[in-house]
This record gives C-alpha cells, sequence and structure tokens, in this order.
C-alpha cells in the first residue's frame, strides 16, 4: 500500500536532531542562551523588532491579550472560523467574545463584516483579533483602520501565517512584522511552516509591549534592578520582584534549539508549500465546479498551512463524512477547519443562537487536504485523482 499521507506532519531532518542534541548536552535546558537566539532569529526572519517566545500558540495568544491590557468589560472580536485559542485567549482574560462573520469563499475577516460585528458590541471593544485563516490574511490596512476607530489594538492571530508576504500597495511586507497591528501571534505546532515540538512566539514593535510579554510568561516577575519597585531589595544578588500576575509560559532551550534549526531552512519549506499548493491548484481545476480552489487575496503570496479545497458535497450526491472515509481507504488522511466556533456549546450557553452566513457556507464546504514539504511532487496529483473517484466525478 501507497504511504499514508497525513494532512499534515513536520519534517525534522539531521540537523535538526543534530541541534537538539547538542542542546541536550548544555549546561541549561530551560532559560539559557538559545531562547534569546531564537527570538533575534525571528525577528530577522519576520521584520519584527521584538520577539517573546513562549510554550505554544494558544499562550501566545493569551500574553498578547494580557500585554494589551484587555480584561473584563472589555469586547475582543474575532472571526468565528478559527480554532478555539483565538476566543479561548479574550475570555482568560476575562473579556467578553464577539464573533465575526468570514467571506464564505476565503474564511477570513473582511472589513465589512468586522463592522457589523462591531455593530453588535454591547461592550466596549478593547481589541480585533483577525486570523490569517491557512496562511492566507486579512486585508490589515482596513482591519487597522476600523479599531483604530474606536481605540482597539489588532492582535494577529498569526499561526497559520509564518512565511506569507503581502503587498498593500505599501510594498512587500511579511507577516509579522508588526506594520498594522499591536501584536502577531505564532505557533510551532508539528503541523505548523515551522516545528519546536510545542511552541510559539509573539512579536510587537513596542518595547514595553516586549517587556510585558516577557514577565507574563514568567509568573509576572522581573529580576531586573532598575525596574524594582522596592528600595529594600537593592544590591541583593538573589531579589527579584513580582509586579503582575504571570504564568509559566516559558519555552525550554530544547524547543528553541530546534526552533532555530527549522528557522534556517523556513525559505526551503515556504517555496515547498507554495510549489505543492500550485500543484493541487492545476490538479483540482478539472473537478470544478464540485470542487473550488480558494483565492488568494489580490498581492498575497501565502505560505500556505492548510490546502483547503470548498467542494459542493450535496451536487456530488454524498456527504463530508463518506468522501474523508474514501479518501482514508486510498491512504490519505484529511481533516476539517473548522466548527465555527460560535456553535461550540460553551459559547452558544454564553451568548445565544448567532447567524453568521459566510461561517457556516465555508464550513459546510472546507476540506483540508495534505499539505506538508515531505510530500513528493506527484503526491497533489494522487490526492486529486482519489478525490474525483470519492465525489464520483
Amino acid at each position: 500500500m501507497t504511504d499514508f499521507l497525513p494532512y499534515c506532519r513536520q519534517l525534522i531532518e539531521a540537523d535538526d536532531l543534530a541541534a537538539v542534541a547538542e542542546a541536550l548536552t548544555a549546561e541549561m535546558l530551560t532559560t539559557g542562551p538559545r531562547v534569546e537566539a531564537f527570538e533575534a532569529a525571528f525577528c530577522e526572519a519576520t521584520g519584527a523588532a521584538y520577539a517573546v517566545a513562549c510554550s505554544n500558540g494558544t499562550a501566545a495568544l493569551h500574553l498578547a491579550m494580557m500585554a494589551a491590557g484587555v480584561g473584563p468589560g472589555d469586547a475582543v472580536i474575532a472571526p468565528a472560523v478559527t480554532f478555539l485559542a483565538t476566543a479561548n485567549s479574550a475570555r482568560f482574560v476575562g473579556a467578553e467574545v464577539v464573533f465575526a462573520d468570514v467571506d464564505p469563499d476565503t474564511g477570513l475577516m473582511t472589513a465589512e463584516t468586522l463592522a457589523e460585528a462591531m455593530g453588535r458590541a454591547t461592550l466596549p471593544v478593547k481589541a480585533v483579533a483577525p486570523v490569517h485563516l491557512a496562511g492566507r490574511t486579512v486585508h490589515l490596512p482596513s482591519i487597522a483602520a476600523q479599531a483604530a476607530e474606536v481605540g482597539a489594538c489588532v492582535i494577529e492571530d498569526a499561526c497559520h501565517a509564518l512565511g506569507t508576504q503581502m503587498d498593500f500597495g505599501m510594498g512587500r511586507q511579511r507577516v509579522g512584522d508588526g506594520s498594522h497591528a499591536s501584536l502577531a501571534c505564532f505557533s510551532f505546532h508539528p503541523v505548523k511552516t515551522i516545528a519546536t515540538g510545542e511552541g510559539g512566539m509573539v512579536t510587537t514593535t513596542h518595547a514595553g509591549m516586549a517587556e510585558r510579554l516577557r514577565e507574563g510568561r514568567s509568573h509576572g516577575m522581573t529580576r531586573d534592578p532598575d525596574r524594582f519597585e522596592r528600595a529594600d531589595g537593592a544590591g541583593e544578588p538573589w531579589w527579584y520582584e513580582q509586579q503582575s500576575l504571570g504564568l509559566n509560559y516559558r519555552l525550554p532551550d530544547l524547543n528553541c534549539a530546534l526552533g532555530l534549526s527549522q528557522l534556517k531552512k523556513l525559505d526551503r519549506f515556504v517555496q515547498r508549500r507554495r510549489s505543492l499548493a500550485a500543484a493541487y491548484d492545476a490538479a483540482l481545476a478539472p473537478l470544478a465546479p464540485t470542487v473550488s480552489v480558494v483565492p488568494n487575496p489580490e498581492g498575497q503570496d501565502p505560505c500556505l498551512h492548510l490546502y483547503v479545497a470548498l467542494i459542493d458535497f450535496a451536487a456530488a450526491g454524498t456527504t463530508r463524512a463518506e468522501v474523508m472515509a474514501r479518501l482514508k481507504s486510498k491512504g490519505i488522511g484529511t481533516q476539517v477547519h473548522y466548527i465555527p466556533v460560535h456553535r461550540q456549546p460553551y459559547y452558544a450557553d454564553r451568548y445565544g443562537p448567532i447567524s453568521l452566513f459566510g461561517a457556516e457556507a465555508w464550513y459546510d464546504r472546507c476540506l483540508s487536504l495534505p499539505l506538508f514539504p515531505g510530500m513528493s511532487e506527484g503526491d497533489p496529483a494522487r490526492v486529486a485523482e482519489a478525490l474525483a473517484e470519492a465525489l464520483g466525478l
């Protein structure tokens, strides 16, 4: 049988293994020099002024909400099509979530759906958390302009979008460079563009926010004598102060060693994903109109984390579950990204029923096909052929 193709998989090579092995013999396994080295390399890769590593993408979103001062009595607008963590991070700090609808063909928040969500907010909007779904970005200038009108900050959920570039008419920009947002959050889960096992990063252009992020990931604690508030610790070499409420969201040197090794290959990984996505586009074109390719927004050169096909299952006379089962029998794994968050019992119980046409239309049709750098050149055609058979086309 042909090797099974999961919807996503990390690519770990000999240099990655060597980097982790070297870190294992180092003096410090955590809070050591590889953390700052990974942060510095990430700044170079994204164009960010500051980068703060943390334990995972959810921690990155939580820390960003904390650094932005979001809390009880505030509203955060997040798209309905995303992973749970985007909305949950607002709830972690006591804020309420207002779910925005999305474009049914891209799954992205738009200026129009943001405006509609703002109109439903009953609390002051403190933050807007757009999600760069599958690696494609929202139109950040329009989102940022609307957020500024109500005094809200923009916190990008860029967990899918490391390596994506875009041009909004102001020249080429990189996701995470801080051009249009106060903070951007990334994930290094094994299915993402680069892997650290688990891991996350927050980028920002604001020195003060970077400092709050660092304190937040380590119990709200500082060892910097210049920032001490109490004089009785002056000159004491062991002294530290907790000046805010934080958590243990640190990323160990072991993970950062893997991240540094993976980051050196970012350009290769990005180009590989783009090449595979182009092969999918060509292979799936004959399956239209039953199968549609998600369009890339104008001016974007995305690094796709997910390759999502939009499928009219009813027109094919089948169901998504049946198609997924048929593909699995042929050695092809698939996934659904995502069940709209406003439909989850926790949020439905809290906010009641909400009608969001775009989110429902995206969810009804989406199916994530295998996409990862270790795939072969012929795999997209193999998947497309199997999909056509599963749909009876």
